[in-house]
């Protein structure tokens, strides 16, 4: 709110937005991530109030897709919405993926 009153009508683009867990898979091969979900949740909900008081919010990308390596953590820290085992390389999607996938899809926080 505090860039769009300084900057009236300048349009504005979220560009790296997320958060780091060690979240692994259980025993069942799924990833339960489920702080993840609530910080987009949370972090999400602000961003629409903010659009409907007026903030010109074009665009917004969650970082990042998949975990990846950090510079400063190396491969500790994981922050994407699919889980990628380093070693082989199998990508799964964790609970926050699929989360994610149905608010593009429905539009609903929920």
């Amino acid at each position: 709110m505090r860039i769009s009153r300084e900057y009236k009508g300048t349009p504005m683009e979220i560009t790296e937005s997320g958060c780091s867990y060690l979240d692994g898979p259980d025993e069942h091969g799924r990833i339960p991530d489920d702080r993840r979900i609530q910080f987009l949740r949370g972090y999400l909900d602000e961003l629409g109030r903010a659009m409907i008081n007026s903030c010109n919010v074009r665009a917004y990308h969650h970082w990042s897709l998949m975990d990846n390596f950090e510079w400063a953590e190396g491969f500790c820290q994981r922050f994407g919405l699919v889980y990628v085992d380093f070693r082989s390389q199998k990508r799964t999607i964790k609970d926050s993926g699929k989360w994610y996938a149905k608010l593009a899809d429905a539009g609903d926080l929920q």
